[in-house]
């Protein structure tokens, strides 16, 4: 089954079109999208009580991914406590949404400069120690992963420690980029991130405030064509993992929730939704 949603729920007003829809956004939008990816959690570890309140805001059937912090994935080269103890912080946070049953996979999503070499690959087998109870969805930015030298031993090593390929849309630069490896590395879940095409936005340029840089980074509206594509290769994913979530991250200028719900027309999908307002789309 091919479960569609987006990145967050804050930052998509085509969703929310009374004061009390934008009062309650996570249950308006559990009422159009079967599943979200929590991004706020790369920024800081979540306080449990934002996880019991997402539970209680969303249906028994409403599945969540939830990125690791910036410092758990490598982001900051210097973290403010031991790696140890910001483990074990995000795994009491999350604990609300494992005990419902709605935590369906952690994203770790890796820094640029964090390349194939021996320490990184000893790193991802201590995420792997740190959250072995958990389905961990490892999305790479270093190109050298997927190079000729290492795409094969990279998927093979995956699959050896239960590891979830996280398979990107992205566009293709000749650093921070992967290219689209729509292989399945754990029969139970996939997760495919989608990021647009944006390549001129992708890095950020000299001088360039983070604030500027995440208005254009992903800065991109998938066309028919390419839902299409997509769509396709969804399908072949499908066939090989018992569960995909796909998640759009275009939503620069608000385009992530339209190629959602197109994405989920073209597949023919059809979930059991919250109860919601009727559609605009």
């Amino acid at each position: 089954m091919i479960y569609v949603g987006v990145t967050g729920w804050g930052d998509h007003d085509l969703l929310y079109t009374t004061p009390e829809e934008r009062k309650h956004k996570l249950s308006t939008y559990a009422g159009h999208f079967p599943t979200v990816e929590i991004d706020s959690s790369f920024y800081a570890i979540q306080p449990v009580k934002n996880y019991e309140k997402w539970n209680q805001e969303t249906p028994e059937t409403f599945q969540f991914i939830v990125k690791v912090s910036r410092e758990m994935s490598g982001h900051d080269r210097e973290p403010k406590l031991p790696l140890a103890e910001l483990f074990e912080r995000y795994r009491t946070s999350v604990e609300p949404l494992k005990q419902a049953g709605k935590l369906r996979a952690v994203l770790v999503q890796l820094p640029p400069w964090f390349d194939v070499s021996k320490p990184h690959l000893d790193y991802l087998r201590t995420i792997r120690d740190e959250l072995k109870d958990y389905n961990i969805a490892i999305e790479f930015r270093n190109p050298t992963w997927f190079s000729e030298a290492f795409r094969e031993r990279t998927l093979a090593f995956l699959a050896e420690q239960r590891f979830i390929n996280t398979i990107c849309d992205e566009p293709q630069t000749k650093e921070s980029s992967i290219p689209f490896v729509p292989v399945v590395t754990n029969p139970d879940v996939a997760v495919v991130r989608l990021h647009g095409r944006n390549t001129a936005g992708w890095l950020r340029k000299p001088g360039m405030t983070s604030q500027e840089w995440r208005h254009v980074r992903c800065l991109y509206r998938y066309s028919e064509d390419e839902l299409q594509e997509l769509a396709a290769s969804l399908r072949q994913v499908d066939a090989a993992a018992k569960s995909v979530y796909v998640y759009f991250n275009n939503n620069s200028a608000g385009d992530a929730v339209p190629n959602a719900k197109r994405l989920i027309e073209i597949l023919g999908a059809e979930y059991e939704l919250a109860p919601s307002q009727i559609s605009l789309f």
